[in-house]
């Protein structure tokens, strides 16, 4: 979601890109050290990695899986103008501005 590259989150938290690919495609096993730093490069809470857990199915729901497509395309705009452009629509759309 934040546009990284396996490369960069992997010298980002001091592992090579070979083993943050095993961690990400479930090879290896995440120690709890190691999830804690994922967190703190990634700023978020390590009860991000957990949350939805406890649904019944354990799949994403609708509004998760439109995230991650939308955070998905995002990174893929390689025009930095356009980026934006789509940053502030989401923003004036969040806000419920109609300007």
């Amino acid at each position: 979601m934040l546009g990284l590259t396996q490369q960069q989150l992997a010298e980002m938290i001091g592992v090579t890109y070979q083993q943050a690919h095993k961690y990400e495609r479930g090879i290896n096993r995440v120690s709890a050290g190691r999830l804690f730093e994922i967190a703190k490069v990634l700023g978020v809470d390590i009860g991000f990695f957990y949350e939805g857990l406890n649904s019944e199915d354990g799949r994403l729901n609708e509004r998760q899986r439109m995230c991650l497509d939308l955070a998905r395309n995002f990174t893929r705009i390689s025009n930095d103008r356009h980026q934006e452009a789509v940053s502030q629509l989401c923003r004036v759309l969040a806000d419920g501005r109609t300007h």
